[in-house]
């Protein structure tokens, strides 16, 4: 099953199964998050839900993508709410090009801790059930207001030094009224980044990821199969400049799953009742380690067929929020 979520021409919003292109209202279900409380509630699954609402009216879902109605699958009301997030080095091939973008800087002691935190991860990252692994590269992407809906624009804001996509799976997440997190299920993402920041040193990391994304538009119900191989393609002017295979899924990772979401919620702040939260389960798959420079106008395109509908979003030159010297004081 694969879930969206949708506004009505009105703007009302609305949650929808997607079937032979077309989206099916659940009835009664504004939003997926409530949907998944509901269902944590009544202790069944999101399909047992869905089932027990019904499904009723039918839209085109070529004219939503194509009219920007179609939302991220899963939001807060509160954008503070929500918590988007990441690992990284936890793909086989991540480690290689990471170090590629650091050998660029001649920047050795970047590229022997990435080796290092990779090796960790082919060694310990999967654990034996019910046993603790090691713990994954962690990042902080935002909170809600960082999330674009599928089609529109990454704003590049006049600070940055780069523009780049980060073709992803991520994990979709609602912490339940018993304080305990509920995987609702996985979607396509593109963790936008700034790689020539996080090139001129690693510990810049965190600055690189303070940028905005996007994920779905549809939500997989379900486990996330153990091999996927998807593209991902950026078009300037309607023509592609680079495009690549990337791979996701258990088998393609040196950490399990299991192992990433505990050394995510292992944190008594990240379970919060009614909260959600975005995981990113990072990539192998960089136009920038091309040598590939994007620049404004430009469109990323990252589909995976497991997932439907492929994520597109542009990227759009922004405005300074704030000048130095314009904190106050009280």
């Amino acid at each position: 099953m694969r879930l969206v979520q949708f506004e009505l021409s009105n703007g009302e919003r609305r949650v929808g199964v997607v079937e032979d292109g077309r989206v099916r209202e659940v009835q009664s279900a504004r939003t997926v998050r409530e949907l998944a409380l509901a269902a944590i509630e009544a202790g069944v699954d999101l399909r047992q839900q869905v089932q027990h609402l019904g499904l009723g009216g039918s839209h085109d879902y070529a004219q939503l993508l194509a009219e920007l109605r179609i939302l991220v699958p899963l939001d807060h009301p509160d954008p503070a709410h929500m918590l988007v997030s990441g690992t990284g080095l936890t793909h086989l091939g991540s480690a290689a090009a990471r170090d590629k973008m650091h050998q660029q800087a001649g920047d050795d002691s970047a590229m022997t801790d990435t080796m290092r935190i990779f090796k960790w991860g082919v060694e310990g990252g999967k654990p034996a059930a019910g046993q603790v692994g090691v713990q994954p590269e962690w990042f902080y992407k935002g909170d809600g207001s960082t999330v674009v809906r599928p089609g529109q624009a990454f704003v590049l804001p006049p600070f940055a030094e780069d523009a780049g996509e980060e073709p992803e799976i991520g994990g979709l997440y609602v912490i339940g009224h018993d304080g305990k997190p509920y995987r609702l299920g996985f979607a396509v993402g593109n963790e936008f980044s700034d790689h020539v920041m996080e090139r001129r040193n690693y510990l810049y990391l965190a600055h690189s990821k303070l940028r905005n994304c996007s994920y779905g538009p549809e939500l997989r119900v379900g486990e996330l199969p153990r091999h996927l191989a998807g593209s991902s393609r950026i078009l300037r002017d309607g023509k592609v400049v680079w495009q690549n295979e990337f791979l996701s899924g258990e088998a393609n990772m040196c950490h399990s799953l299991e192992n990433l979401e505990y050394h995510h919620f292992k944190y008594r702040q990240f379970l919060r009742p009614g909260d959600v939260h975005i995981h990113f389960f990072g990539t192998a798959t960089l136009s920038f380690a091309d040598g590939i420079r994007t620049q404004p106008g430009d469109v990323f395109e990252i589909s995976q067929a497991a997932f439907g509908a492929p994520l597109i979003n542009g990227i759009a030159s922004g405005d300074a929020e704030l000048a130095p010297g314009q904190v106050g004081t009280l």
